[in-house]
């Protein structure tokens, strides 16, 4: 059963799949309140802003950049170049396996947020609308059936007295299995078959340009799978920032570590490939960074209890998977 009549909806998570899919709602005539427990949107398109003793900086520590293989998606990436919020990143690429560097063979356009990777969120959260609220650092916790209508309590507000119809999470699959443990079952399996995956990143800060002769490199071998100068993409300024992030193998095996150590590790690497010291450093966790192997169920709708799932993790992984998931739930949720 879909929802016919106008509704009021809440969805759990403002990353691009739940923007995404509360626009698709609000366009058909719903109304949609989205939560989020950081202090704004964007999910893991991410950038890091911060102030130090030699200034401000920011470097994505996310999602580093997206593509856009599917033609809906494509048009959607279009609606975002011509307001300015991203851009097609024209990078010097290359990979390295522990010996050689080579330059990948790859015809895809790459492109990032601009001027840094939360602004086509940003963006979507400005054009929501009238009928849609966004309200930010709410840990929601708890998620109860009244009388055909679901009651949300979060963390930091307690029960909330709107009722809404349904129900959307747009969270990383182990934060959606105890939301829906003890009233969807079947929701709670699908999201617990997924495996996501930690990921270290480490951000750089230097007080002038780094040379070295790329922009991005995938590497192969140790702790290391991806470095690239955030200052190369479009639309940055300011300080000479790069990102450092660990592969998931190694992540996962350092998960507990300290920032500290975890810092000295993967600087000692980046010290390998050529890379100096840099004039400060700082770490993020991502607890739930990839999926591995992403599903590929699109999103999940149960028509009965009028809750659902979107994600990357429900649909192949990366920003244009979380994307197409949120549509797919949209699609789902909406009269056919």
């Amino acid at each position: 059963m879909s929802l016919a009549k106008p509704s009021t909806i809440a969805v759990i998570g403002a990353g691009l799949a739940g923007l995404t899919c509360a626009h698709a709602l609000l366009q058909a005539g719903h109304t949609v309140h989205v939560f989020d427990k950081a202090r704004g949107p964007s999910g893991r398109m991410s950038t890091r802003r911060a102030e130090d003793e030699h200034g401000a900086w920011q470097c994505d520590h996310g999602a580093q950049y997206f593509t856009a293989r599917d033609a809906a998606f494509r048009a959607e990436v279009t609606r975002w170049q011509q307001a300015g919020v991203a851009a097609l990143w024209d990078a010097r690429l290359v990979s390295f396996d522990g010996s050689t560097w080579t330059a990948p063979q790859t015809p895809l356009e790459r492109f990032v947020g601009t001027p840094r990777m939360t602004s086509p969120a940003t963006w979507l959260v400005q054009n929501l609308g009238e009928h849609a609220l966004a309200q930010w650092q709410t840990t929601v916790q708890r998620l109860e059936r009244f009388e055909g209508s679901w009651a949300i309590t979060s963390a930091e507000h307690g029960t909330h007295s709107p009722r809404y119809d349904a129900v959307l999470l747009a969270v990383p699959a182990p934060q959606a299995v105890p939301l829906l443990a003890n009233v969807a079952p079947a929701g709670a399996a699908v999201a617990t078959s997924a495996r996501m995956r930690g990921s270290w990143a480490v951000m750089l800060r230097y007080a002038s340009p780094v040379v070295l002769p790329w922009d991005g490199a995938f590497i192969n071998t140790g702790p290391l799978r991806w470095v690239a100068r955030d200052n190369s993409k479009p639309g940055r300024t300011g300080a000479e920032t790069w990102l450092l992030h660990a592969s998931p193998e190694w992540s996962e095996a350092h998960i507990e570590d300290s920032a500290e150590s975890v810092t000295a590790a993967l600087l000692a690497a980046f010290s390998e490939l050529g890379g100096p010291a840099p004039l400060s450093a700082a770490a993020h966790r991502w607890r739930y960074a990839d999926t591995e192997a992403p599903l590929a169920l699109g999103g999940w709708w149960d028509a009965s209890l009028r809750l659902g799932l979107c994600g990357d993790w429900l649909n192949g992984g990366k920003v244009e998977g979380a994307w197409l998931s949120g549509q797919a739930l949209a699609a789902q949720v909406l009269p056919r």
